[in-house]
């Protein structure tokens, strides 16, 4: 489908579609309109049906038993898909409408949505919630909230003008109870001041070399509506369903899949605002258009009010050229050696009984009283937010708890929340944008290549040393998808 659909179009047409769809039926702009009872049943949306998008029906539509107005996928296949399924779990698809294209859908049926659900690729997140946030939808949106950093400014900016309406960045720890119990330690003081941190994971989102070949698009794949607001290109191998996160024009790396996740405890905790600077100090693989196999970030946070200057730092991806006998530094699924074999040994040769690296993630946070381990979403069950060694943890007295617990799946804390009529779910996106750019700042050290320290001017959104970085904070949305 080919849309000229602007802010301007669609906001018009979508009025006018709301007065032509009967009250009897459906409730329009539920947030503003209405006050909802805790009783009623949303009319949702779920916009990409693939990966996390069946996780969203599962968990946000089917078990709380929401209404499923329509599916947006630009894959068949993934539709199809999804159709058959949700027969088999007796949801009534004759009343499901199906889309290759969001636009079309808020153009065609907004008067019927109350909720949508965003789980595409990182470079529609904007658009897509955009769209919804205008036209008075709640919006639920998958991590990182946008694909750069003036995008997650311009969502901030848009959820501040609609307050009323309910909004949820798909962030499961910051529901869980593991980052809520590490604030309350470091606010307590338990471990001092913090000065260091030290974050890894074992994902490898990224390649080395050029594009794959130019291939024919495949039968039932609306490529148009895939490529959306980034740059076109024609279809290649190494981009759909998963791999895009690889590539500057869609996705941003291991940091923003899995930064938002393990990084989280690093922002919260520590009250970050803006860094001053940022620096890749190891890269390893990566291309003009690919983000690193394997990389060491390092954020420069400046003092804040009572907390002390502090450096945080990030290792990715596993090192496929490294040998070595199995131990906690090694990633269990391939038995290779995990790329940050520095900070693998000394966690080794300090805590030998701890396991610090046996999950997939985590986080240490260096006190001059202590240190604190953090697994990937905060730690729960066997693997919990606690001081190391972990017997320590019967040592101390146990600070008080002073934030509330939410209901700990995000999907259920957003459905109870827009609900009750309420905007206070736990990862709003006033939150949710602050996050992600604080995470998509390593984005712009990856950039900037090894050693080449980023001044970063947050009040200002600029780089104040290399003024070429700063093509890479604002995306240009292809001719038709400007929001």
């Amino acid at each position: 489908m080919k849309s000229k659909l602007t802010r301007r179009s669609f906001l018009k047409r979508s009025v006018l579609a709301a007065g032509t769809v009967s009250a009897a039926h459906y409730v329009a702009f539920p947030s503003i309109l209405s006050a909802r009872q805790p009783s009623d049943t949303l009319n949702c949306v779920q916009i990409g049906c693939g990966g996390r998008g069946e996780e969203h029906l599962k968990q946000a539509i089917l078990s709380q038993h929401q209404h499923l107005v329509a599916l947006v996928d630009p894959a068949d296949h993934q539709i199809a898909g999804k159709q058959k399924w949700l027969q088999g779990e007796a949801v009534d698809m004759g009343n499901v409408q199906v889309f290759s294209d969001y636009r079309e859908m808020f153009d065609k049926i907004s008067g019927q949505i109350d909720a949508v659900f965003i789980a595409t690729p990182n470079h529609h997140h904007c658009n897509a919630a955009m769209l919804a946030l205008e036209a008075g939808k709640n919006v639920y949106c998958e991590k990182p909230l946008t694909h750069d950093i003036a995008e997650a400014r311009k969502v901030r900016e848009a959820a501040a003008r609609h307050p009323k309406l309910a909004t949820q960045m798909g962030n499961q720890g910051h529901c869980e109870p593991g980052y809520r119990r590490l604030c309350e330690f470091v606010w307590a003081g338990v471990i001092g001041n913090v000065t260091e941190t030290h974050s890894w994971t074992d994902r490898a989102n990224g390649g080395v070399g050029p594009r794959p070949p130019t291939k024919p698009v495949p039968p039932g794949m609306h490529w148009d509506s895939w490529i959306g607001p980034a740059p076109y290109r024609d279809y290649h191998d190494d981009l759909h369903p998963h791999e895009w996160h690889g590539w500057y024009d869609f996705g941003n790396g291991s940091i923003g899949n899995m930064g938002c996740h393990v990084l989280e405890g690093v922002f919260w905790a520590l009250k970050v605002e803006h860094p001053t600077s940022v620096e890749m100090e190891f890269v390893r693989g990566g291309s003009d258009e690919r983000y690193p196999l394997g990389s060491r970030v390092r954020w420069d946070i400046p003092a804040r009010g009572n907390m002390p200057a502090c450096k945080a730092y990030w290792y990715e991806g596993l090192n496929p050229t490294t040998t070595a006998k199995p131990s906690g530094g090694l990633h269990a699924a391939t038995g290779k050696a995990r790329y940050y074999p520095e900070l693998a040994l000394k966690l080794q040769e300090q805590y030998p009984d701890e396991e610090l690296l046996k999950g997939d993630s985590g986080t240490l946070y260096v006190g001059d009283k202590g240190v604190i381990f953090t697994a990937t979403y905060g730690g729960t069950g066997a693997n919990p937010m606690h001081i190391v060694p972990m017997e320590k943890m019967d040592q101390i007295q146990q600070p008080p708890r002073t934030l509330p617990r939410p209901n700990p799946n995000p999907f259920v804390n957003f459905i109870q929340t827009c609900k009750a009529g309420r905007t206070d779910t736990a990862t709003p996106f006033e939150y949710g944008a602050r996050l992600t750019e604080f995470t998509l700042l390593g984005n712009l050290a990856q950039h900037a290549g090894p050693e080449n320290k980023v001044m970063w001017d947050g009040p200002n959104m600029r780089v104040t040393n290399i003024p070429d970085l700063n093509r890479w904070i604002k995306r240009e949305d292809r001719k038709g998808w400007v929001v």
